[in-house]
């Protein structure tokens, strides 16, 4: 029986949590800065269309979002599993959702690039893209789509790492892929004078280099579980249960979505192509901060699950009470930061006066709720952790569904386009004030099963 992962049920929780989540958290500021890096050579690039342009951009995110989506059902539904079989000592299993893993990915990805292409103009015109920002948007999200394969397994996969305690493994494939976008964006953009085109292909190249880094990883079987070609068989048992566990995440991502045509639809009424382009850039700016929380609960996930799987109470607990300190804590560092350097983040991607004056307004209102945002990430992925499907859809989706796009309709009819903006702390709090609650509610839980167990 391979023991590689037993340190998640020995090791210091605390120590054991930082170690987990600060290459995670490395990996996905990296991937963060090149996400803003696509902005900000394409603000070059364009000059005075670079509204337009990056509104663009803003607009092709989300559809990028759902591609993603399907990878991270795959990638949170699977961790769980093997992070729970791990713990009770099944291997096989464990290696049998792996299998399952790596053939879904390839399905799925087939399976959303088909309509995608077929009907890209009419998608990108849901998602509120006028006809200055169609170009752009159209341009960018064709190469994005062509690519799907590298995002959904690259998201999968690097959950089902860091699900066998090897975040450090995950980062790397993060900081390959960043770097390298990083460097080919401008040979792509300006070299071969490829524009928002350029821009897209830079991205896919660099996140199949991770992918298949993450590939080979466990084709030369270097992993806690092993890649075996019979577990490619698609199994029902598997895939239902990944579904259940990582359907909440993939609502989660898709809500986003839905909440962003519901915006950028409502900002196409109230501010038109410029604040189309500022929320795109503010969400990449909040990015730096919900990220690193997002981190931290994929660096809980694996410990959860683990001591679950051993029935360590005890150790769960701890871990979840320090990831809600690290996360309350870093939300009111980012606030502070944002509220210092506000314009000076903002000009980073165009000097255009109205945008300026639009974003700075923008930015300071949006990043109200941030120190709220945490405590409903660690819960999210805590019951995802624990396998427990219903209470991790709720969280999901409560922030963006539940709460978010009835505000964003109903507060710009008595506020304007500030009414927007408002929206964002407003769905902060709620789901904060629901997040809170429910895991209230799982702590007595737990503190009685840890006195049965005594």
């Amino acid at each position: 029986m391979d023991e590689k992962s037993d340190f998640l049920g020995k090791d210091n929780v605390r120590k054991l949590l930082f170690k987990l989540s600060t290459p995670i958290i490395i990996g996905m500021l990296v991937q963060a800065l090149y996400n803003v890096v696509d902005t900000f050579f394409v603000g070059m690039a364009y000059g005075e269309n670079s509204v337009q342009a990056i509104g663009g951009l803003s607009i092709a995110f989300p559809v990028q979002m759902i591609i993603m989506a399907f990878g991270i059902v795959l990638g949170t539904g699977g961790s769980s599993i093997i992070s729970r079989a791990l713990g009770a000592r099944n291997n096989e299993k464990a290696e049998r959702v792996l299998g399952n893993v790596f053939s879904l990915s390839l399905l799925l990805s087939v399976l959303i690039a088909v309509p995608c292409l077929l009907y890209l103009e009419p998608i990108l015109k849901l998602f509120g893209a006028t006809a200055g920002i169609l170009p752009y948007a159209r341009d960018y999200l064709k190469y994005i789509i062509l690519g799907g394969i590298f995002f959904v397994f690259g998201v999968a996969v690097q959950n089902i790492v860091r699900s066998e305690g090897n975040s450090r493994l995950a980062m790397n494939a993060m900081l390959v892929g960043g770097g390298l976008n990083i460097l080919l964006d401008p040979i792509f953009m300006f070299g071969f004078g490829m524009g928002v085109e350029g821009a897209a292909i830079a991205t896919v190249l660099s996140q199949a280099v991770g992918s298949i880094w993450l590939l080979l990883y466990y084709l030369k079987g270097k992993g806690t579980i092993h890649f075996k070609s019979q577990n490619l068989k698609p199994d029902p048992e598997i895939i239902k249960e990944i579904g259940a566990i990582g359907t909440g995440s993939f609502i989660m991502e898709c809500s986003n979505s839905l909440m962003m045509i519901v915006v950028y639809n409502i900002l196409a009424i109230y501010g038109g192509d410029v604040a189309i382009a500022v929320l795109g850039i503010v969400m990449k700016i909040n990015s730096f901060i919900f990220l690193p929380l997002l981190g931290m609960g994929f660096g809980l996930q694996p410990i959860v699950g683990f001591n679950y799987g051993a029935k360590k109470y005890d150790r769960i607990v701890e871990a979840v009470k320090m990831a809600l300190v690290v996360v309350t804590a870093f939300g009111l560092f980012g606030l502070l930061i944002i509220y210092i350097f506000a314009e000076k983040l903002l000009i980073i991607f165009s000097a255009d006066p109205a945008y300026l004056e639009m974003g700075k307004n923008a930015l300071i209102i949006m990043v109200l709720g941030t120190p709220l945002i945490g405590l409903t990430v660690v819960a999210s992925i805590f019951f995802q952790a624990l396998g427990r499907a219903k209470p991790a859809f709720i969280l999901s989706i409560s922030r963006q569904l539940l709460f978010l796009i009835p505000a964003v309709v109903l507060l710009p009819r008595f506020y304007g386009l500030n009414g927007a903006w408002v929206a964002f702390p407003v769905s902060d709090l709620l789901a904060f004030m629901l997040s809170g609650f429910m895991l209230f509610r799982a702590y007595r839980v737990f503190e009685k099963s840890k006195k049965s167990i005594a």
